[in-house]
């Protein structure tokens, strides 16, 4: 198994598709919704920062320490990115996390999709016997919907 893969995982209102630097364009724009790039609790990237850190992504997934994916809507708009972390291929371990997802889809299904996509691949493909979602305390949005997952 190849934890490292960048597979097309493909839903009904999502598709998770490798992560790529032609995507800037259009993340930078899913990003500056409701300027949800200046969220003081997560880490997003400006608009004008986002070719920047596509690059930091594929430079960390070319060096084993993450596997990055560009979120499409149904409509096959770009928006947002996840990625798996914190992988341990050895112990068959990984995280799902830096997930940020467009305000103008938030609440449609989109992200409890791209991550029963990312949950089954893992458990089913790689065959991981654990995987860890992670959200900072006072992200509540994100908590609620770990929980609606029935994860904890």
């Amino acid at each position: 198994m190849d934890f490292l893969a960048i597979p097309t995982l493909t839903g009904t209102v999502a598709t998770l598709e490798p992560l790529a630097p032609e995507h800037a364009a259009e993340l930078a724009k899913a990003v500056a919704e409701e300027n949800l790039y200046q969220l003081w609790y997560t880490r997003l990237p400006a608009p004008e920062a986002m070719g920047a850190e596509i690059e930091k992504r594929l430079a960390k997934h070319r060096t084993g320490h993450i596997v990055p994916w560009t979120i499409r809507a149904g409509d096959g708009r770009a928006v947002g990115m996840t990625t798996f972390l914190n992988i341990r291929a050895d112990h068959r371990r990984l995280e799902i996390g830096s997930t940020w997802i467009a305000p103008s889809v938030q609440g449609t299904g989109v992200n409890t999709e791209v991550k029963l996509l990312q949950l089954t691949h893992a458990f089913e493909t790689l065959e991981c016997i654990a995987v860890e979602l992670r959200t900072h305390w006072h992200n509540h949005r994100s908590r609620r919907a770990i929980a609606a997952l029935g994860a904890k």
